[in-house]
């Protein structure tokens, strides 16, 4: 069987449930339907909430640009809506269209589809802020009662920031994997990178 291809690159399958004794048949089977190869998916037994997913970390060195990555359901893929959004966002920086099965509408390889992800990135985006004018309000009142507020400065002598800055010169390993590897997030590792010798 040859791999199914979409007008520029192969179409590349993803599929996870939460725990060992749960099925994934009706996964595979709908990702195999959709023309993907069985060597071309990718599989995790793991909760959504756990950061260390080999078959994800997998299945995202296996896609270059061209591909579309292919889901069974949004749910699959992301521990939190954010988290699915920097997934997409990441594919989209390299070339990597995105599809869900179950989720009609969302291919990012449409206009259509990409308008309605981009409805769900502005939702993250405003409940970002939103989080974040409540603990500057958080602070303030802190402040206002003597207390200090804000996270305590790390330094450079810590063992996550110089693991972060050594993976960081080695290009073969995404930032996904740098911060799947050292469970953080990657506002932290971007703040890690900062850091001044």
């Amino acid at each position: 069987m040859s791999d199914a291809v979409t007008k520029n690159g192969r179409l590349i399958g993803y599929a996870r449930v939460s725990t060992s004794g749960q099925e994934l048949n009706l996964q595979l089977d709908s990702l195999k339907h959709a023309g993907i190869a069985d060597k071309l998916i990718f599989v995790d037994k793991a909760s959504g909430s756990k950061s260390e997913r080999p078959g994800l970390a997998a299945c995202m060195k296996e896609l270059k640009a061209g591909d579309t990555l292919v889901i069974w359901r949004l749910d699959r893929l992301g521990r939190s809506l954010k988290h699915l959004i920097e997934i997409v966002e990441e594919l989209k920086g390299r070339g990597v269209g995105f599809r869900s099965i179950n989720d009609g509408g969302i291919d990012t390889t449409t206009a259509s589809g990409e308008m309605i992800f981009n409805i769900f990135a502005t939702l993250a985006q405003f409940e970002r802020r939103l989080i974040q004018e409540r603990t500057q309000a958080g602070l303030k009142a802190a402040r206002a009662r003597g207390k200090k507020g804000g996270r305590p400065k790390i330094s450079t002598n810590n063992p996550k920031v110089q693991m972060a800055k050594k993976m960081s010169k080695n290009l073969s390993i995404s930032v996904g994997e740098i911060c799947s590897t050292l469970k953080i997030s990657r506002a932290t590792y971007y703040r890690f990178l900062k850091i001044e010798e």
